[in-house]
């Protein structure tokens, strides 16, 4: 992407209807490092490449978690992460506490998508005064928000970053991907960041066994998806994040010595697998009848 004169601020339309910052807040998704998450009907797994960019370094946390029933996987700039991550566990605090009951997952991510197109204020209406075009929104508990601003406000910009979020509820375990455009899908299966289509080309492969698949199983998809996008870097437990919710299971991040053991079970498997490959060709060779003599 080249800078041009439609891209100085949010608010210009391009003669084409594009709005460039917007698109380079996605290109932007894209560069961030892979998150990978599946969906059964009990459990939802998210997973992420959390390499550091140095050896003297940490990395960088991608894997959020907001509520016991609710987590994020981010991709793109970690600096808006964590503040999404901040409003969405506000937003599920504020709903326990009026509410006494759990923030349904589908409503959380509607209020992201809103928050991310058109950021909403608090404002003192006694001490603000409102311009021509400005709508009022009164919430139930006499709160006044201020929306259709962002889009009205040239220094503004979008969210920089992507989210896969992860949760149940009442109706089922759900996974949604929330776009710096404001656009939100629910997915069986996704993948985003760098190097996401290898592994968007495995799920693809193997999405219709997971409605029925088991935790360990989820896990096991999560940890190839992610090793599909490696490029054929070999996957340890220190350059990779998984976290679970499910059914009686609170969302948490599996610790590094599980997801190390799950990974050497999987490799000896597979091992397994091509062994019996090779010594089963190999026995078909030894059956197979000697050609006859050519004649001269």
């Amino acid at each position: 992407m080249f800078r041009n004169q439609y891209d100085t601020d949010v608010t210009t339309w391009s003669p084409a209807g594009r709005l460039f910052q917007v698109e380079y807040a996605m290109e932007a998704v894209k560069q961030g490092s892979a998150a990978i998450g599946l969906r059964s009907k009990t459990h939802v797994v998210l997973a992420s490449v959390n390499k550091a960019n140095s050896e003297l370094s940490s990395h960088q946390k991608k894997i959020f978690k907001v509520d016991d029933h609710i987590g994020v996987a981010i991709s793109g700039l970690t600096a808006d992460g964590r503040v999404i991550s901040r409003y969405l566990r506000s937003e599920c605090i504020n709903h326990s506490f009026t509410y006494e009951s759990p923030l349904p997952v589908g409503r959380l991510v509607v209020q992201l998508a809103d928050k991310a197109q058109f950021p909403l204020e608090i404002l003192n209406v006694g001490h603000k005064s409102f311009g021509v075009g400005v709508f009022l929104i009164v919430e139930a508990d006499g709160r006044f928000l201020l929306d259709q601003v962002c889009t009205q406000r040239s220094w503004k910009r979008p969210y920089g970053v992507g989210l896969l979020v992860a949760g149940l509820d009442e109706s089922g375990a759900h996974l949604y991907y929330n776009c710096p455009s404001g656009n939100y899908f629910e997915y069986q299966a996704f993948a985003i960041g760098s190097r996401s289509q290898a592994a968007k080309t495995y799920l693809e492969r193997k999405f219709e066994t997971f409605m029925g698949s088991s935790r360990e199983d989820l896990i096991r998809d999560a940890l190839f998806a992610i090793k599909e996008t490696l490029q054929g870097e070999k996957l340890t437990s220190s350059i990779c994040t998984v976290a679970v919710v499910g059914v009686g299971e609170p969302f948490n991040i599996i610790n590094q010595k599980t997801i190390q053991e799950l990974i050497e079970s999987f490799e000896t498997k597979e091992e397994e697998v091509v062994e019996a490959a090779d010594q089963g060709a190999a026995m078909q060779e030894d059956r197979s009848p000697e050609g006859a003599p050519m004649d001269i």
